[in-house]
């Protein structure tokens, strides 16, 4: 039966920064009770990587990496919600974040913002100055796995350890996946 820690054998995170890409190794005593997992990066993407080690699909929380714009102001934020669930960016997240117009941030952007690569993208590490919006269902949820920094590897954490990392907000911004 699928589960948060599924088939994977778990490391204290803060035992193997090696695992993660190096600004989420760096911030690894925001999260103490994290634990980290090597992965085939090939298997990295939220369905296949559930499906492959048999972690469950509500228990896996997806990073959206956002950039907002009004006037000359741009904002960046990392937006979290379950797998099972979408972020409403355009109304929600727009509207919190008081930007006119918001966008995917482009992957080669995020990238070299982060430190991280694109699929593994994840709230741990970000720059200080980015905004972390958690949904409440994330919040909530007990144990979830979200992204190493690299595509290599996940991190497993109760989902209140995000909503309490520097610039992060907790709020009701999921859609129930069509």
């Amino acid at each position: 039966m699928a589960s948060p820690e599924g088939n994977l054998t778990w490391k204290p995170l803060a035992d193997h920064p090696e695992l993660v890409a190096p600004p989420v190794a760096a911030a690894a005593d925001l999260v103490p009770a994290a634990m980290v997992a090597e992965i085939d990066p090939t298997l990295a993407d939220t369905a296949t990587f559930c499906e492959t080690y048999d972690v469950a699909l509500e228990a896996s929380a997806n990073c959206v990496v956002v950039e907002g714009r009004r006037g000359d102001r741009v904002v960046h934020a990392a937006v979290m919600v379950l797998a099972v669930d979408r972020a409403d960016i355009n109304k929600t997240v727009r509207k919190h974040l008081d930007v006119r117009k918001i966008s995917f941030a482009a992957q080669p952007e995020a990238e070299a913002m982060t430190g991280m690569t694109q699929g593994g993208i994840t709230p741990v590490g970000l720059p200080a100055d980015w905004v972390v919006l958690v949904d409440e269902a994330v919040a909530a949820a007990g144990p979830v796995v979200i992204g190493g920094g690299v595509r290599g590897s996940k991190i497993l954490l109760d989902g209140a350890d995000l909503a309490q990392l520097p610039g992060a907000q907790t709020l009701a911004l999921a859609l129930p996946r069509d």
